[in-house]
């Protein structure tokens, strides 16, 4: 007589009477994972392998219109739309620039804004093969019951404003809040900061977009650089708990974190060897090797502090592609050089190019420093700097 054989269940499923089978846990989250980021999820991986390809990394023009206004003041000109539109059109319009940015952060005005001929900015953009990206946030206001500290507001509706800018041709997004170290940081600021993060996040894959994560933790202080270093850590592990528990496909996200530095009133400057091996640190011990890709902000630095530090953290291999998502570090040599006459246009494209190329070579390690101007060499860092 045959005897019946039983069919063994895989690891993910048990076997139920009757014959049904249930899921196990990991397989139940796997599901719930896939699900959260909904039909976009090979897109948002291929959005942000894009963004996070070798030798590029982002333009942050994703200043708001005040601002911009005080970049243009700075060279005697007067915050209008045209003046703003005139500046952008710069930048987004400079040939070559793909070979050395992926991908552009914009403010919202700049996402629906043309060139003087016409041509929608996003489509500039596009035809360089840069992604373009959107400042989603809507800035930061006191947090109630802290110690003096702030909090990211812009939640609220955030789903149909990211649905609008996904047909607008955004295909990632920026949510940036900060954590101030001379203020603590108290808990309930670093858990409101993961925690909006992570909504964020949610919100923006769920309707196309790959998030940019950005927890700011300010120059401000006296610090040393260790102080810097446990507080960094302290943030992105509340920051990638609350990611895991809102389900965000990290294949599909972006860090835009602080390098690890010395406070901006220490007595002492960390070389750009200490500043790599502190933050690579860092990351190591808290950003999961499924996110593709770690995209610096400038926080102040000098134009050359801040590409000779990305260039020591690429002097060995990374399981990321690190990189840069500047503004100020990419901007400031363009602005002197432009000085908002149309007679200065390609001169000032060909500054922005410059910076462009030398971030790009400190993505590969290979940058050295060699013909800097001491204008590039000037330090940026403003006391409570706001945009």
């Amino acid at each position: 007589m045959a005897m019946a054989t039983a069919k063994l269940s895989s690891p993910a499923t048990s076997l139920l009477a009757g014959g049904r089978t249930r899921r196990s846990a990991p397989a139940r989250r796997a599901t719930v994972i896939r699900a959260a980021a909904g039909s976009y999820s090979d897109e948002l991986v291929s959005t942000a392998k894009s963004v996070a390809s070798p030798g590029r990394g982002i333009l942050a023009i994703d200043e708001s219109n005040a601002t911009c206004g005080k970049r243009l003041s700075s060279i005697g000109l007067d915050n209008t739309e045209p003046n703003r539109q005139a500046y952008r059109q710069l930048l987004l319009t400079t040939a070559g620039l793909g070979e050395y940015i992926s991908g552009a952060i914009l403010f919202e005005e700049t996402l629906y804004q043309s060139t003087t001929d016409g041509k929608k900015f996003v489509d500039c953009l596009k035809e360089q093969n840069i992604m373009p990206g959107i400042k989603v946030d809507k800035g930061l206001v006191p947090l109630p019951g802290s110690n003096n500290e702030s909090w990211c507001q812009g939640l609220d509706g955030l789903a149909s404003r990211c649905a609008e800018y996904y047909k607008q041709g955004a295909r990632f997004a920026k949510w940036r809040t900060v954590v101030s170290i001379p203020c603590g940081p108290s808990a309930l600021a670093v858990k409101e900061a993961a925690w909006g993060l992570a909504r964020y996040a949610a919100i923006a894959q769920d309707n196309g977009l790959v998030p940019i994560v950005e927890p700011e933790i300010l120059l401000d202080g006296d610090h040393g650089i260790e102080t810097t270093l446990e507080v960094a850590e302290k943030v992105w592990s509340e920051v990638f708990f609350y990611l895991a528990e809102n389900n965000v496909l990290f294949e599909g996200i972006l860090l835009k974190p602080s390098m690890v530095t010395p406070g901006a009133e220490h007595k002492e400057k960390a070389s750009p060897e200490a500043i790599a091996k502190h933050t690579l640190t860092m990351l190591r011990r808290r950003v999961p090797p499924a996110v593709p890709g770690i995209m610096f902000l400038s926080g102040g630095q000098s134009e050359v502090e801040a590409t000779l530090n990305l260039n020591a953290m690429n002097q060995s291999p990374n399981p990321w592609h690190v990189s840069f998502s500047y503004a100020r570090a990419l901007q400031n040599s363009v602005l002197k050089t432009w000085q908002g006459r149309p007679e200065n246009v390609e001169a000032a494209q060909k500054a922005l190019l410059a910076r462009a190329k030398a971030n790009s070579l400190a993505q590969l390690g290979r940058y050295t420093g060699e013909g800097e101007s001491d204008e590039a060499k000037k330090g940026m860092f403003q006391k409570g700097y706001t945009y």
